[in-house]
């Protein structure tokens, strides 16, 4: 364990430069951490794979359980759908940590080319949601409108099972790929409520993903704190500036950033 002057020493201010630029980008956007901070962390930083994935899902679940308190205080979470949700995401991320735990066992980086691989997939699959989200939403939705709500809920579950396993690899996909879907499946309900059904249901998947990480030597405590010490001013103060920001050209701008970089790790 590291002691409070060696700490400090360590202490390096470029992760919680970092962590205010993405915090105040989510705060304008409302695009997942993520997809931002794990290829940041990844390719910037040198910091391994598994070491900025674990790290992450910590991170993210540390700031979206403030979203999520605020959501079911305003009385915008569908339980429903959260339970939906976890009902698949859970044992998914359970056996996809167990998988990660015994390739890093068995086949030594085996683990990082994976969650490297993974994430590359992920950006590529987020930055699709983003871009052609409207699209997706058109020719998806009204094939949807005659499932019976039993089929609706396997659908959420299954949808739940994907997450599960796209999370846990990459810490990436569960804010834009998971609400594109949401969004076909109940295209009746408040996009708020979905919203915060989402954010509800990233609590329980990344601190369970992230304690998993942390199980198998993956999560960085003093990294996970610079990051805090950025990000969460950055996130208030996009927040209250979200209303002034072209929001039309900044998401396509990051969408477009995130399919580069998502080409770049797959390759």
């Amino acid at each position: 364990m590291l002691s409070v002057a060696q700490g400090l020493q360590a202490f390096n201010p470029l992760y919680s430069l970092s962590g205010f630029v993405v915090g105040t980008l989510v705060g304008f956007t409302g695009v997942g951490g993520g997809s931002l901070m794990t290829p940041i962390l990844v390719l910037i930083f040198g910091i391994t794979p598994t070491t900025a994935v674990g790290t992450d899902l910590l991170y993210a679940a540390i700031t979206k359980s403030n979203g999520t308190l605020v959501h079911a205080l305003n009385g915008t979470v569908d339980w429903r759908i959260t339970r939906r949700l976890a009902y698949g995401s859970v044992p998914a991320t359970i056996v996809t940590l167990l998988t990660l735990a015994w390739l890093g066992k068995a086949a030594g980086h085996a683990a990082n080319g994976l969650v490297t691989s993974a994430l590359g997939f992920a950006l590529l699959l987020t930055a699709a949601a983003i871009l052609f989200r409207k699209w997706i939403l058109d020719h998806i939705a009204h094939r949807l409108d005659d499932l019976s709500d039993q089929r609706i809920g396997l659908l959420t579950v299954t949808l739940g099972v994907f997450l599960g396993v796209l999370v846990s690899v990459s810490s990436v996909g569960a804010g834009a790929v998971g609400m594109t879907v949401l969004l076909a499946l109940y295209p009746r309900m408040q996009t708020v409520r979905l919203v915060g059904s989402d954010i509800a249901h990233a609590v329980p998947l990344t601190f369970i993903a992230g304690f998993g990480h942390w199980l198998m030597g993956g999560v960085d405590w003093l990294l996970l704190f610079s990051l805090l010490v950025g990000s969460l001013p950055g996130i208030a103060i996009g927040s209250h500036l979200a209303a002034r920001v072209p929001d039309h050209y900044l998401r396509p701008a990051l969408a477009t950033m995130m399919a580069a970089v998502g080409v770049k790790l797959s390759i």
